[in-house]
């Protein structure tokens, strides 16, 4: 029996246009990688930027901010990489600074840097926790500003519009 639904990419190849997440651009294209392997190469970007993110939090609370603020930043450095088998660097780089989600990019990737020097310089773990959540509110927010009225909405719960 066939499969059915959109996890059985293959059946529906006909119908799903190769461009429309997949461009030529991809920093992995020279690899020749397929539809589902450059699916599987972005899925395990992500879940291997997860892990690092959750172990370096775990360090955070074990008192070694070197190591959380390093394996932290990695982590999300490859969840960020693992767009590229999707969409490519280029194209990737191009949405990110498009002017509704400028403030948003800026304020993701000053909260990575600061999480360093909350590490590095200051030595501070409350600092270090503050910058987290503030990237990682922005990320959200960077993440909403894809999907039509999402932000609308999220004003909307909060009471702010």
């Amino acid at each position: 029996m066939a499969s059915k639904g959109w996890f059985n990419l293959d059946t529906v190849a006909g119908t799903i246009p190769e461009t429309q997440f997949f461009e030529g651009d991809s920093a992995f294209s020279f690899l020749g990688l397929t539809r589902m392997q450059r699916i599987y190469g972005f899925v395990g970007c992500e879940a291997i930027g997860f892990v690092l993110s959750i172990l370096g939090s775990v360090l955070l609370f074990i008192g070694s901010l070197g190591s959380f603020a390093a394996l932290y930043a990695l982590g999300t450095v490859i969840s960020l990489v693992g767009t590229g088998f999707l969409i490519g660097f280029t194209k990737q780089l191009k949405m990110m600074f498009k002017p509704v989600r400028v403030v948003a990019t800026i304020v993701f990737i000053a909260s990575i840097v600061l999480i360093f020097v909350g590490a590095f310089v200051i030595g501070s773990d409350i600092l270090c926790i503050i910058f987290v959540v503030i990237e990682y509110l922005a990320y959200t927010w960077y993440c909403l500003s894809y999907i039509p009225y999402a932000r609308t909405a999220v004003l909307r719960v909060v009471g702010l519009s």
